[in-house]
């Protein structure tokens, strides 16, 4: 194994330097594969940001970078479970981190290169002691790491091939259009050659012939330049029909890039927005916008070299090459045209940083960022093109509707696109812009508009809510170039702009609902006016997209068909807008449960341990035939600032009986864990004997199993005794006279011990269970 090998370069093999060595395993470490962490670094910026998520407070990415190929070759699962596999696996990532640190001494590169020594002491510093930790987190790591490349490949689908083939073909014509553009320069640059040797003869060798032979002989010379003549006309019109079929050619991948491969691209945007892991990378479109748009360029500069050359040398055939050459200059430059407006896109919607996670939502007074590129990434325009941002440019909606709100952006400079980015592209970032509202016109002008246009009466009348109210930023250039001039502009997808962050959750539905219909230019700003319905099978897709953002799991079909049976009541199948969010609709009690998740439950959503969604009779009947102490985690159908609660089932004296227990909140689980409080929750009896009714989670996986790796056996904010302001006090104090809460059990908080309980066994007597006092008592480190 490579791995084992980098332990011998410590000591050194016979006869073989151990930097040597080192050089060596390192260059063929890298050769030999493309480790899992350079396929993620190849993903869209919102898996990324699942990747992100996974290592965020338990484990430096930069190690992880650093070290990937290493990482990826030891057998974590083994060593998670295994204390000497833990220690081999460790000490061999040190002993690789002191070569390299050794290595970067000896080239005097310390500075130059990753801090190999921060990593050796982070890695000592908090794994020595316990390796075992190291290999759960690294094990753990790199298993939703593989989840999150095959959600991507799932999410592309079976299409990804079909995709990956058409892409294939378009760059067989985009380097077949290259190749063609290669023999047209060559012919026009013998062209070159032809007439000037023929200008040669016809201004040098008549006179020759004239003096040395005579006039008898001067016909032989006509002759002769008769026949290069000739030649020379063929060739061009050969060289002619050349530029019309690489036209021809280039007009097919003009408009497949520009009516097809673009607006595919924007369509995936527009799902990406919203949480599907589609991929958006620009990295195709540029290079054939690029390729093609500089093939364009050099035609019309042969077209040039033929005109001027025609011009040069006075050839006869110019009356009869003119015309056509100046319709193939014309219909170079109409595609030339054609392709670069279509250039310039938004590559980032707008987002502010406070909501990564959701873009298109914009907040007055905060700002955002929006970045641009101009797609023929080509030295000529380099600095040549400045972009200017306008807010709802040419909408007609801030005219004619009633309330329709205004804004102007702060900070709204123009920004030249250059090549400073990484990747060499045309790129302009707005990273300062933020929205002022600007101040209601009076009654004057709706009025004069009405006795202008009776027409748009009913529109005067309209009145949108703020987070149904949609409006664009348009980026506006202009191009000139070689005779080419052309406008061009690039418009944001709509926006909701808010003012308050009460407004948020109402936002994000009103984008997910705009983006997942399939929309045209020029887009409906008034779509919520009377908007569309959304099919079951659209609005399933974008509400899993959610979870997986999110918590980094999509929703099952099981999860999904508990809520298709809460949302859809339309005989069709349909979900309407003011089911799903106006009027305290289902989506605030989903954005409820997404905040809980965010907040307090990513790793056990993650792992699968949370059903969720599942109703009460539904619980019931897959818990009534499961073992004593069989529970599962739901959230609450009432609490619709997301809550959890979980239900387990008990068998006694023939009759089985499933409780459940109040929902913790949001609140509550800031104070204390769900598996601290899984782990340390028990039933008190009347004579206060206690016993812990939770064993394992459904279906039959030991409560430990599931949850162990996240016990931490303290709640920081509770003392002995508790004080009357604590918190948890307070809950212990108005829990503790409350009966069942709609059918759920009560519990109370009881402060004693320092040390958790072990786990009960799976034979807990379970014999009078009912005549106890049921309550939920939390531990201070341990739980009565």
């Amino acid at each position: 194994m490579i791995h084992n090998a980098l332990c011998y370069g410590s000591i050194g093999l016979s006869g073989f330097p151990s930097v040597l060595l080192f050089r060596l395993v390192t260059l063929l470490v890298f050769l030999l594969q493309m480790s899992q962490w350079q396929e993620l670094l190849r993903l869209d910026p919102a898996l990324q940001g699942q990747v992100s998520q996974l290592y965020e407070k338990r484990f430096p990415r930069e190690i992880r970078h650093c070290l990937c190929i290493l990482i990826e070759s030891q057998d974590w699962d083994s060593a998670a479970v295994d204390e000497n596999k833990a220690s081999t696996c460790f000490y061999t990532l040190l002993v690789y981190l002191e070569e390299q640190w050794n290595l970067s001494m000896q080239e005097n590169s310390i500075l130059q290169g990753p801090d190999f020594s921060g990593m050796k002491n982070y890695l000592l510093r908090h794994f020595q002691d316990n390796p075992l930790n190291l290999a759960k987190i690294l094990s753990d790591c790199l298993r939703e790491e593989s989840k999150i490349l095959a959600s991507s490949s799932k999410a592309q689908g079976c299409d990804s091939s079909a995709m990956e083939q058409k892409w294939r073909e378009l760059d067989n014509k985009v380097n077949e259009l290259q190749r063609q553009s290669l023999e047209v320069k060559k012919e026009i640059k013998s062209l070159e050659a032809l007439n000037e040797k023929l200008d040669f003869i016809q201004k040098t060798w008549q006179s020759q012939v004239e003096h040395w032979i005579g006039l008898a002989q001067s016909s032989v010379v006509e002759e002769e330049c008769l026949k290069r003549a000739n030649f020379i006309t063929q060739t061009k019109q050969m060289a002619l029909q050349q530029i019309v079929n690489i036209l021809t050619l280039a007009e097919q991948i003009v408009l497949t890039i520009t009516d097809v491969e673009l607006p595919e691209w924007k369509r995936r945007q527009q799902l990406a927005c919203i949480g599907s892991p589609a991929d958006t990378s620009l990295d195709h479109l540029q290079k054939w916008f690029s390729m093609v748009a500089d093939v364009l360029l050099r035609v019309r500069e042969q077209l040039q070299k033929l005109q001027d050359q025609n011009e040069k040398y006075s050839s006869t055939d110019v009356s009869t090459l003119s015309a056509p050459m100046a319709e193939i200059e014309k219909f170079a430059l109409c595609l030339l045209t054609k392709l670069l407006s279509n250039a310039l896109v938004v590559e980032k919607q707008p987002v502010m940083s406070s909501l990564p996670q959701r873009p298109l939502i914009l907040k007055t007074g905060v700002r955002f960022t929006v970045t641009l590129r101009f797609l023929a990434n080509l030295p000529e325009f380099k600095c040549l093109l400045k972009v200017k941002p306008v807010f709802d440019k040419d909408v007609d909606e801030a005219k004619t509707v009633k309330g329709f709100r205004q804004f102007d952006i702060n900070w709204a400079d123009s920004k030249v696109l250059d090549m400073d980015t990484p990747d060499g592209g045309l790129v302009a970032e707005f990273g300062h812009m933020s929205l002022k509202e600007r101040k209601a016109k009076g009654k004057g002008t709706n009025e004069s508009l009405l006795l202008l246009k009776p027409s748009l009466f009913l529109l005067h009348q309209s009145r949108l809510g703020v987070t149904e109210e949609l409006h664009i930023i348009k980026f506006a250039t202009g191009l000139q170039h070689a005779g080419l001039k052309c406008d061009i502009e690039a418009s944001s997808l709509p926006v909701v702009v808010i003012s308050s962050t009460n407004q948020v959750p109402s936002a994000w539905a009103s984008v997910m609902w705009c983006n997942t219909l399939p929309t045209s230019e020029p887009r409906n700003l008034l779509l919520f006016e009377d908007p569309p319905p959304l099919t079951w099978q659209q609005l399933s897709k974008v509400l899993s997209w959610q979870f997986l953002t999110i918590g980094q799991r999509e929703l099952d079909k099981n999860q999904l068909s508990t809520l298709r049976d809460k949302i859809v009541d339309d005989p069709n199948g349909l979900v309407h807008w003011n089911k799903f969010s106006k009027n305290d609709g289902v989506w605030i009690w989903i954005d409820g449960i997404l905040d809980l998740i965010k907040k307090h439950l990513v790793d056990l959503w993650r792992d699968g341990s949370i059903m969720g969604f599942v109703s009460r009779k539904k619980t019931q009947v897959l818990l009534e035939k499961k073992q004593t102490g069989t529970f599962l985690l739901r959230f609450s159908e009432t609490n619709r600032d997301g809550a959890i609660t979980f239900s387990w089932v008990e068998h006694s004296n023939g009759e089985t009986r499933v409780h459940a227990v109040e929902p913790y909140s949001k609140q509550e689980l800031a104070a204390i864990s769900l598996p601290d409080i899984i782990y340390q929750y028990s039933l008190r009896a009347q004579k206060n004997m206690t016993r812990h009714p939770l064993l394992y989670l459904y279906p039959d996986i030991h409560k430990d199993k599931a949850f162990g790796r996240y016990y931490t056996g303290i709640v920081s904010c509770l003392t002995f005794p508790p004080r009357p302001n604590d918190f948890i006090y307070q809950m212990l104090k108005c829990q503790h006279t409350k009966k069942d809460v709609d059918g759920y059990v009560n519990r109370r908080l009881v402060c004693f011990s320092d040390t958790p309980p072990p786990s009960p066994h799976r034979e807990t007597d379970v014999k009078g269970v009912m005549d106890m006092e049921t309550d939920t008592s939390w531990w201070a480190g341990g739980v009565q």
